[in-house]
């Protein structure tokens, strides 16, 4: 006969193993739903592609360049349709020719209009390669000491327009009174548009007077110390006639505006 104490205890422990083992399976069946969960989101995630590849991702600088030959295409466009526009007013508005005077002269006050003249052009670009201190007592550069920046242009524009310049364009753009010039990283962006160094700044007006101004900007020579320790690109031309395209994009402001 089976001990009643024995047999509850032998039954008892049966129990407390099957108990054992179950958490175990189940744990396992989980982590097997899991990874097949993960493939699955994975794949659709993908579409089949293998997500781990850059190519398969649109990277920001190919967003920005792709934007940027849009934009430059939709100023092409508008320039078309403003001349034609321009062409249609002249021959309905029926206006004197004093009143033509004026109006033809604002547009070359606002820099919609071609300008030809003689000019000064200035040329900026970062330092070579592996470029150290060229000159004694100086420390070594960092990046940022190696690279043109935002307040580098800016000085050059602002000092060739308080030398007197009758218009002033930026790599092939030409600036209005509206015109922002933005840097991020050593990139330049001008009105929707990339650039990359080297950066020339072209003005026309009186050619002495314009190379004065760069001379006696305090910014500029900051930046000429620069030029002479690491090596950073300066150079300045004399142009006998040269002639800036007018402005063909939009001047309607855009500014941020809240939330609602």
């Amino acid at each position: 006969m089976t001990n009643p104490e024995g047999g509850g205890a032998g039954t008892d422990n049966t129990h407390h193993r099957r108990f054992d083992r179950r958490p175990v399976r189940l744990l396992t069946l989980a982590v097997f739903v899991l990874a097949g969960l993960i493939f699955v989101t994975s794949f659709n995630t993908s579409h089949g592609t293998d997500i781990r590849t850059d190519d398969s991702l649109l990277k920001l600088s190919d967003l920005i360049q792709e934007r940027s030959r849009s934009n430059e295409e939709l100023e092409k466009s508008t320039a078309a349709v403003r001349e034609e526009v321009d062409a249609l007013a002249e021959r309905d508005n029926g206006s004197t020719g004093a009143e033509d005077a004026r109006l033809a002269a604002l547009q070359r006050t606002a820099g919609t209009e071609p300008l030809a003249g003689p000019a000064v052009t200035v040329t900026l670009n970062d330092a070579p390669p592996g470029a150290t201190a060229r000159i004694p007592n100086v420390p070594e550069p960092q990046p940022n000491d190696l690279v043109i920046h935002q307040q580098d242009l800016q000085a050059v524009v602002n000092a060739l327009w308080a030398g007197g310049a009758r218009g002033v364009q930026v790599m092939d753009q030409r600036l209005i009174s509206t015109s922002a010039v933005r840097c991020v990283g050593n990139t330049l962006i001008l009105q929707g548009r990339l650039y990359s160094p080297p950066y020339k700044v072209t003005a026309i007006g009186d050619q002495a007077k314009l190379k004065q101004a760069l001379n006696d900007s305090t910014a500029i020579q900051n930046y000429q110390l620069y030029v002479d320790a690491y090596g950073l690109g300066w150079k300045v031309e004399e142009n006998k006639r040269v002639t800036l395209p007018g402005y063909s994009g939009t001047v309607d402001l855009h500014y941020a505006e809240p939330a609602k």
